[in-house]
Protein backbone atom coordinates (compact mmCIF):
# COMPACT_ATOMS: atom_id res chain seq x y z
CA UNK A 1 0.00 0.00 0.00
CA UNK A 2 0.97 3.51 -1.12
CA UNK A 3 0.23 6.74 0.95
CA UNK A 4 1.32 9.44 -0.97
CA UNK A 5 0.54 13.59 -0.96
CA UNK A 6 0.20 14.01 2.56
CA UNK A 7 0.51 17.10 2.58
CA UNK A 8 -2.93 19.10 2.73
CA UNK A 9 -2.20 22.04 -0.04
CA UNK A 10 -4.15 21.30 -3.70
CA UNK A 11 -1.73 20.13 -6.28
CA UNK A 12 -0.14 22.51 -8.50
CA UNK A 13 -3.32 23.24 -10.83
CA UNK A 14 -1.23 23.73 -14.25
CA UNK A 15 -0.07 19.87 -13.58
CA UNK A 16 -3.21 18.51 -12.45
CA UNK A 17 -4.79 19.88 -15.90
CA UNK A 18 -2.05 18.40 -17.99
CA UNK A 19 -2.02 15.09 -16.50
CA UNK A 20 -5.86 14.71 -16.10
CA UNK A 21 -6.27 15.67 -20.10
CA UNK A 22 -3.95 12.66 -20.95
CA UNK A 23 -6.46 10.66 -23.33
CA UNK A 24 -4.37 6.99 -22.51
CA UNK A 25 -7.41 4.24 -22.46
CA UNK A 26 -7.49 1.39 -19.39
CA UNK A 27 -4.84 -1.15 -19.01
CA UNK A 28 -4.21 -3.92 -16.96
CA UNK A 29 -1.65 -3.04 -14.64
CA UNK A 30 -1.27 -5.74 -11.50
CA UNK A 31 1.80 -8.21 -11.64
CA UNK A 32 3.32 -6.80 -15.23
CA UNK A 33 5.97 -4.55 -16.15
CA UNK A 34 6.95 -2.40 -18.99
CA UNK A 35 10.83 -2.27 -18.79
CA UNK A 36 11.82 -2.56 -22.28
CA UNK A 37 8.45 -0.36 -23.77
CA UNK A 38 7.98 3.73 -24.67
CA UNK A 39 7.32 5.67 -21.60
CA UNK A 40 4.45 7.38 -23.31
CA UNK A 41 2.60 4.73 -25.28
CA UNK A 42 3.22 1.37 -23.70
CA UNK A 43 0.56 -0.94 -22.28
CA UNK A 44 0.76 -1.31 -18.78
CA UNK A 45 0.31 -5.16 -19.28
CA UNK A 46 3.59 -5.06 -22.06
CA UNK A 47 5.94 -7.35 -20.28
CA UNK A 48 6.51 -9.26 -17.02
CA UNK A 49 9.03 -7.69 -14.75
CA UNK A 50 12.18 -10.15 -15.01
CA UNK A 51 11.90 -11.07 -18.88
CA UNK A 52 15.81 -10.04 -18.84
CA UNK A 53 18.22 -11.31 -21.13
CA UNK A 54 20.01 -12.89 -18.70
CA UNK A 55 20.58 -16.90 -17.70
CA UNK A 56 22.21 -16.20 -14.57
CA UNK A 57 19.67 -14.57 -13.26
CA UNK A 58 16.99 -16.64 -14.20
CA UNK A 59 18.98 -19.66 -12.86
CA UNK A 60 19.14 -17.72 -10.17
CA UNK A 61 15.09 -17.49 -9.77
CA UNK A 62 14.83 -20.97 -9.66
CA UNK A 63 17.56 -22.28 -6.98
CA UNK A 64 15.81 -23.92 -4.49
CA UNK A 65 18.61 -23.30 -2.11
CA UNK A 66 18.25 -19.77 -2.03
CA UNK A 67 15.82 -17.72 -0.18
CA UNK A 68 13.61 -15.59 -1.55
CA UNK A 69 15.39 -12.80 -0.35
CA UNK A 70 18.19 -14.00 -2.02
CA UNK A 71 16.33 -14.54 -5.52
CA UNK A 72 14.50 -10.84 -5.23
CA UNK A 73 18.36 -9.43 -4.68
CA UNK A 74 19.32 -11.22 -7.27
CA UNK A 75 16.78 -9.87 -9.78
CA UNK A 76 16.55 -6.34 -8.06
CA UNK A 77 20.31 -6.27 -10.13
CA UNK A 78 19.56 -7.98 -13.27
CA UNK A 79 16.10 -5.37 -13.80
CA UNK A 80 18.69 -2.36 -12.63
CA UNK A 81 20.99 -3.09 -16.17
CA UNK A 82 17.84 -3.59 -18.13
CA UNK A 83 15.95 -0.89 -17.18
CA UNK A 84 18.72 1.46 -17.69
CA UNK A 85 19.75 -0.48 -21.28
CA UNK A 86 16.00 -0.27 -23.13
CA UNK A 87 14.42 2.93 -21.26
CA UNK A 88 16.36 5.68 -19.70
CA UNK A 89 12.94 7.52 -19.37
CA UNK A 90 11.56 4.58 -17.01
CA UNK A 91 15.01 4.84 -15.39
CA UNK A 92 14.41 8.57 -14.56
CA UNK A 93 10.88 7.71 -13.43
CA UNK A 94 12.06 4.91 -11.43
CA UNK A 95 15.14 7.18 -9.78
CA UNK A 96 12.70 9.42 -8.31
CA UNK A 97 11.56 6.87 -6.04
CA UNK A 98 15.37 5.92 -5.18
CA UNK A 99 16.74 6.32 -1.50
CA UNK A 100 19.47 8.51 -3.51
CA UNK A 101 16.94 11.03 -3.27
CA UNK A 102 16.71 11.12 0.22
CA UNK A 103 18.93 13.95 0.40
CA UNK A 104 18.74 17.34 2.57
CA UNK A 105 18.65 19.80 -0.37
CA UNK A 106 15.51 17.61 -1.95
CA UNK A 107 13.12 16.91 1.11
CA UNK A 108 9.60 17.60 1.05
CA UNK A 109 9.58 19.86 4.12
CA UNK A 110 5.33 20.15 3.84
CA UNK A 111 5.17 16.65 3.80
CA UNK A 112 7.49 16.08 7.03
CA UNK A 113 6.00 19.42 8.59
CA UNK A 114 2.92 17.68 8.25
CA UNK A 115 3.36 14.64 9.78
CA UNK A 116 5.62 15.83 12.62
CA UNK A 117 2.12 17.99 13.28
CA UNK A 118 0.15 14.63 13.42
CA UNK A 119 2.68 13.14 15.21
CA UNK A 120 2.52 15.93 18.09
CA UNK A 121 -1.20 15.83 17.98
CA UNK A 122 -1.13 12.28 18.56
CA UNK A 123 1.15 12.53 21.15
CA UNK A 124 -0.84 14.87 22.92
CA UNK A 125 -4.76 13.68 22.44
CA UNK A 126 -4.21 11.33 25.89
CA UNK A 127 -3.98 14.67 28.04
CA UNK A 128 -7.12 15.93 26.52
CA UNK A 129 -9.63 12.70 26.61
CA UNK A 130 -13.13 12.69 26.71
CA UNK A 131 -15.50 10.01 25.78
CA UNK A 132 -17.01 12.06 22.47
CA UNK A 133 -13.63 12.24 20.86
CA UNK A 134 -12.91 8.49 22.29
CA UNK A 135 -15.88 7.90 19.57
CA UNK A 136 -15.49 9.65 16.85
CA UNK A 137 -11.67 8.55 16.83
CA UNK A 138 -13.07 4.81 16.81
CA UNK A 139 -15.65 5.79 14.20
CA UNK A 140 -13.38 7.83 12.11
CA UNK A 141 -10.58 4.99 12.76
CA UNK A 142 -12.51 2.53 10.67
CA UNK A 143 -14.44 4.64 8.04
CA UNK A 144 -10.91 6.25 6.92
CA UNK A 145 -8.08 2.78 7.55
CA UNK A 146 -10.99 0.30 6.06
CA UNK A 147 -13.40 1.86 4.59
CA UNK A 148 -11.42 5.12 2.85
CA UNK A 149 -8.05 3.20 1.98
CA UNK A 150 -8.64 -0.62 2.12
CA UNK A 151 -12.00 -0.61 0.04
CA UNK A 152 -11.87 2.25 -1.80
CA UNK A 153 -7.99 3.51 -2.62
CA UNK A 154 -6.96 -0.11 -2.60
CA UNK A 155 -9.18 -2.58 -3.28
CA UNK A 156 -12.08 -0.66 -5.62
CA UNK A 157 -9.43 2.04 -7.37
CA UNK A 158 -6.09 0.22 -7.28
CA UNK A 159 -7.34 -3.29 -8.17
CA UNK A 160 -10.79 -2.69 -9.60
CA UNK A 161 -11.51 -5.65 -7.56
CA UNK A 162 -15.34 -4.53 -6.80
CA UNK A 163 -17.66 -1.99 -8.15
CA UNK A 164 -19.27 0.66 -6.27
CA UNK A 165 -22.42 2.57 -6.85
CA UNK A 166 -23.05 5.54 -6.08
CA UNK A 167 -23.39 7.82 -3.58
CA UNK A 168 -21.21 4.29 -1.75
CA UNK A 169 -18.38 5.19 -4.46
CA UNK A 170 -18.76 8.82 -3.65
CA UNK A 171 -18.46 8.64 0.37
CA UNK A 172 -15.91 5.74 0.31
CA UNK A 173 -13.67 7.56 -1.67
CA UNK A 174 -14.52 10.53 0.73
CA UNK A 175 -13.20 8.77 3.59
CA UNK A 176 -9.86 7.63 1.80
CA UNK A 177 -9.70 11.56 1.53
CA UNK A 178 -10.13 11.90 4.90
CA UNK A 179 -7.35 9.58 5.64
CA UNK A 180 -5.02 12.02 4.44
CA UNK A 181 -2.76 9.07 2.51
CA UNK A 182 -3.05 11.36 -0.41
CA UNK A 183 -5.53 12.04 -3.43
CA UNK A 184 -7.28 9.20 -4.87
CA UNK A 185 -5.45 9.25 -8.13
CA UNK A 186 -2.12 9.60 -7.09
CA UNK A 187 -2.01 7.17 -3.64
CA UNK A 188 -3.58 4.63 -6.99
CA UNK A 189 -1.00 5.44 -9.02
CA UNK A 190 1.64 5.15 -6.61
CA UNK A 191 0.04 2.36 -5.43
CA UNK A 192 0.09 0.33 -8.83
CA UNK A 193 4.13 1.20 -9.57
CA UNK A 194 4.27 -0.71 -6.42
CA UNK A 195 2.88 -3.76 -7.73
CA UNK A 196 4.58 -4.15 -10.88
CA UNK A 197 7.76 -3.04 -9.30
CA UNK A 198 7.98 -4.65 -5.90
CA UNK A 199 10.69 -5.24 -4.29
CA UNK A 200 12.94 -4.44 -7.50
CA UNK A 201 14.25 -1.27 -8.71
CA UNK A 202 11.71 1.09 -8.99
CA UNK A 203 9.30 -0.03 -5.82
CA UNK A 204 8.44 3.21 -4.23
CA UNK A 205 8.78 1.63 -0.50
CA UNK A 206 10.82 -1.64 -0.68
CA UNK A 207 12.28 -2.63 2.29
CA UNK A 208 15.50 -3.78 0.33
CA UNK A 209 16.22 0.01 -0.03
CA UNK A 210 15.95 0.12 4.33
CA UNK A 211 13.72 -1.10 6.82
CA UNK A 212 13.13 3.10 7.62
CA UNK A 213 12.88 4.02 4.18
CA UNK A 214 10.00 1.45 3.45
CA UNK A 215 8.16 2.38 6.79
CA UNK A 216 8.13 6.40 6.02
CA UNK A 217 11.25 7.96 4.91
CA UNK A 218 10.22 7.42 1.23
CA UNK A 219 7.61 9.99 1.62
CA UNK A 220 9.89 12.70 2.71
CA UNK A 221 11.76 13.24 -0.92
CA UNK A 222 10.16 16.09 -2.91
CA UNK A 223 9.28 14.79 -5.95
CA UNK A 224 8.59 17.22 -9.28
CA UNK A 225 5.08 18.25 -10.60
CA UNK A 226 6.69 16.67 -13.85
CA UNK A 227 7.85 13.27 -11.87
CA UNK A 228 4.04 13.17 -10.60
CA UNK A 229 2.68 13.46 -13.69
CA UNK A 230 4.55 10.92 -15.24
CA UNK A 231 3.42 8.32 -13.04
CA UNK A 232 -0.40 9.57 -13.28
CA UNK A 233 -0.15 9.21 -17.00
CA UNK A 234 1.53 5.69 -16.79
CA UNK A 235 -0.74 4.09 -14.20
CA UNK A 236 -4.27 5.31 -14.07
CA UNK A 237 -5.15 6.26 -17.70
CA UNK A 238 -8.19 4.41 -16.90
CA UNK A 239 -9.03 7.04 -13.80
CA UNK A 240 -7.87 10.24 -14.79
CA UNK A 241 -10.71 11.41 -16.36
CA UNK A 242 -13.58 10.44 -14.00
CA UNK A 243 -15.06 13.68 -12.68
CA UNK A 244 -15.48 12.90 -9.20
CA UNK A 245 -11.71 11.81 -9.20
CA UNK A 246 -10.55 15.18 -10.13
CA UNK A 247 -12.82 16.87 -8.15
CA UNK A 248 -10.90 14.85 -5.26
CA UNK A 249 -7.40 15.80 -6.76
CA UNK A 250 -8.44 19.93 -7.22
CA UNK A 251 -9.91 19.98 -3.48
CA UNK A 252 -7.93 17.22 -1.39
CA UNK A 253 -6.26 20.10 0.35
CA UNK A 254 -9.50 22.22 1.54
CA UNK A 255 -10.81 18.77 2.23
CA UNK A 256 -8.36 17.64 4.57
CA UNK A 257 -7.71 21.15 6.17
CA UNK A 258 -11.64 21.55 6.19
CA UNK A 259 -11.54 18.29 8.20
CA UNK A 260 -10.16 19.77 11.23
CA UNK A 261 -12.01 22.23 11.53
CA UNK A 262 -14.99 19.85 11.58
CA UNK A 263 -13.94 17.86 14.27
CA UNK A 264 -13.23 20.98 16.25
CA UNK A 265 -16.76 22.30 15.67
CA UNK A 266 -18.26 19.02 16.42
CA UNK A 267 -16.46 18.74 19.82
CA UNK A 268 -17.22 22.18 20.55
CA UNK A 269 -21.04 22.08 20.05
CA UNK A 270 -21.29 18.54 21.83
CA UNK A 271 -19.38 20.03 24.86
CA UNK A 272 -21.99 22.89 24.99
CA UNK A 273 -19.46 25.42 23.23
CA UNK A 274 -16.91 24.13 25.11
CA UNK A 275 -12.68 24.65 23.71
CA UNK A 276 -11.94 21.86 25.40
CA UNK A 277 -13.69 19.49 23.83
CA UNK A 278 -13.50 20.79 20.78
CA UNK A 279 -9.73 20.88 21.01
CA UNK A 280 -10.60 16.96 22.32
CA UNK A 281 -12.27 15.74 19.60
CA UNK A 282 -9.66 17.40 16.87
CA UNK A 283 -6.61 16.17 18.93
CA UNK A 284 -8.67 11.96 18.94
CA UNK A 285 -10.69 12.45 15.52
CA UNK A 286 -7.49 13.91 13.44
CA UNK A 287 -4.34 13.68 15.06
CA UNK A 288 -4.33 10.24 16.62
CA UNK A 289 -6.22 8.69 14.21
CA UNK A 290 -4.74 9.93 11.38
CA UNK A 291 -1.70 8.96 12.58
CA UNK A 292 -2.43 5.78 13.40
CA UNK A 293 -4.11 4.93 10.43
CA UNK A 294 -0.30 5.97 8.63
CA UNK A 295 1.17 3.33 10.52
CA UNK A 296 -1.19 0.85 9.74
CA UNK A 297 -0.59 1.54 6.22
CA UNK A 298 2.79 2.09 6.50
CA UNK A 299 3.33 -1.17 8.14
CA UNK A 300 1.85 -3.17 4.96
CA UNK A 301 4.62 -1.48 3.59
CA UNK A 302 7.50 -2.48 5.43
CA UNK A 303 6.90 -4.98 7.63
CA UNK A 304 5.05 -7.62 5.71
CA UNK A 305 7.91 -7.49 3.14
CA UNK A 306 9.87 -8.51 6.01
CA UNK A 307 8.62 -11.56 8.59
CA UNK A 308 5.75 -13.84 8.29
CA UNK A 309 4.63 -16.70 6.43
CA UNK A 310 3.76 -17.14 2.64
CA UNK A 311 0.94 -18.98 1.08
CA UNK A 312 1.94 -18.49 -2.80
CA UNK A 313 5.28 -18.35 -4.74
CA UNK A 314 5.79 -14.50 -5.98
CA UNK A 315 8.67 -13.08 -7.26
CA UNK A 316 8.67 -10.36 -4.05
CA UNK A 317 9.40 -11.25 -0.91
CA UNK A 318 5.55 -10.34 0.49
CA UNK A 319 4.72 -12.20 3.25
CA UNK A 320 1.27 -12.51 6.02
CA UNK A 321 1.50 -11.12 9.02
CA UNK A 322 -1.45 -11.76 11.28
CA UNK A 323 -0.96 -8.06 13.57
CA UNK A 324 -0.46 -6.42 10.69
CA UNK A 325 -3.54 -7.90 9.01
CA UNK A 326 -5.47 -6.84 12.73
CA UNK A 327 -4.07 -2.94 12.70
CA UNK A 328 -4.65 -2.52 9.34
CA UNK A 329 -8.46 -4.36 8.75
CA UNK A 330 -7.56 -7.41 6.48
CA UNK A 331 -4.21 -5.70 4.56
CA UNK A 332 -1.94 -8.01 6.55
CA UNK A 333 -2.22 -10.56 4.37
CA UNK A 334 -0.11 -9.03 2.27
CA UNK A 335 1.29 -12.50 0.04
CA UNK A 336 -1.80 -13.29 -0.32
CA UNK A 337 -2.58 -10.25 -1.96
CA UNK A 338 0.39 -9.76 -4.15
CA UNK A 339 0.06 -12.85 -5.51
CA UNK A 340 -3.41 -12.56 -6.61
CA UNK A 341 -3.90 -8.63 -6.80
CA UNK A 342 -7.58 -8.61 -8.14
CA UNK A 343 -8.98 -10.58 -5.51
CA UNK A 344 -11.30 -8.74 -3.22
CA UNK A 345 -10.92 -11.30 -0.13
CA UNK A 346 -7.26 -10.58 1.10
CA UNK A 347 -7.90 -13.53 3.45
CA UNK A 348 -7.38 -17.06 1.43
CA UNK A 349 -7.29 -19.59 4.98
CA UNK A 350 -10.42 -19.81 7.13
CA UNK A 351 -8.42 -18.14 10.06
CA UNK A 352 -7.19 -15.37 7.89
CA UNK A 353 -9.99 -12.69 8.94
CA UNK A 354 -10.27 -9.99 7.01
CA UNK A 355 -12.76 -7.00 8.21
CA UNK A 356 -12.73 -4.82 4.72
CA UNK A 357 -13.92 -8.16 3.01
CA UNK A 358 -16.94 -8.44 5.66
CA UNK A 359 -17.88 -4.52 4.73
CA UNK A 360 -17.29 -5.81 1.33
CA UNK A 361 -20.08 -8.18 1.47
CA UNK A 362 -22.70 -5.58 3.50
CA UNK A 363 -22.51 -3.40 0.44
CA UNK A 364 -22.87 -6.54 -2.12
CA UNK A 365 -26.03 -7.39 0.06
CA UNK A 366 -27.73 -4.19 -0.36
CA UNK A 367 -27.29 -3.94 -3.67
CA UNK A 368 -24.26 -1.08 -3.39
CA UNK A 369 -21.20 -3.14 -4.52
CA UNK A 370 -21.33 -5.29 -7.43
CA UNK A 371 -18.70 -7.08 -10.09
CA UNK A 372 -16.84 -8.58 -6.95
CA UNK A 373 -13.79 -10.82 -7.42
CA UNK A 374 -14.47 -13.32 -4.55
CA UNK A 375 -12.56 -16.59 -6.56
CA UNK A 376 -10.09 -17.95 -3.92
CA UNK A 377 -6.74 -19.84 -5.16
CA UNK A 378 -6.55 -22.94 -4.57
CA UNK A 379 -3.06 -23.78 -5.21
CA UNK A 380 0.54 -21.91 -4.55
CA UNK A 381 0.35 -20.55 -7.65
CA UNK A 382 0.52 -16.63 -8.23
CA UNK A 383 -1.26 -14.86 -11.16
CA UNK A 384 0.57 -14.65 -14.14
CA UNK A 385 3.46 -11.97 -13.95
CA UNK A 386 2.90 -11.59 -9.88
Amino acid sequence: MSPTSLVPPAPNESAVTDHLNHTDSAQSVECSAVDTAPLETAPLDAAPLDAAPSQLVAETLVAPQLTIEDRVRASRASSVRVVGENNPALTTMYESYSPRQLRWDNIDWPVVGWLVLMHAGAIAAPFFFTWTALGVFLVMHWLTGSIGICLAYHRCLSHRSLRLRQPFRFLCTLCGVLSGEGSPLFWTATHRLHHQRSDHEGDPHSPFDGQWWSHIAWLFVRRSPEAKAMVMRRYVPDLIKDPMLQFFERYYGLILIGSGAFFFGIGYLAGGLDWYTGLSVMLWGLCLRMTLVYHGTWFVNSATHLWGYRNYDTRDASKNLWWVAIFAYGEGWHNNHHAHPNVAPAGHKWWEFDITWWSIKALRAIGMAYDIDDRIPQNRSAAEGC
